[in-house]
């Protein structure tokens, strides 16, 4: 049995794009509602429970999308970073060790 994954959706603006582009990101990018563009970052089961008990606005959609919503703009900031930054999307074991 393959472990869960549940996303974590960070809306991706021009800006966003070029740091993206600039990383080797930019087809990691799904297009959504009219052309806007979001990456997924995947959090495993217990990073999942860690992200809804450090960050109380968190919520688990568990009826739909099986994804993490209402974090704080700033902590998908600090995703958004981490990916550029690791290049990769694999980075919320690391994000987490921070909290």
């Amino acid at each position: 049995m393959t472990e869960e994954k549940y996303p974590i959706n960070i809306w991706v603006n021009e800006e966003r794009y070029e740091k993206l582009q600039q990383a080797g990101l930019a087809d990691m990018c799904e297009e959504m509602l009219a052309g806007l563009k979001v990456i997924r970052v995947y959090a495993n089961e217990e990073q999942k429970n860690k992200i809804l008990n450090v960050f109380p606005t968190a919520k688990f959609d568990a009826s739909t999308t099986k994804s993490i919503e209402l974090l704080p703009r700033g902590v998908k900031d600090k995703i958004f970073e981490k990916v550029v930054e690791k290049q990769s999307i694999d980075i919320m074991e690391e994000f987490l060790s921070e909290y």
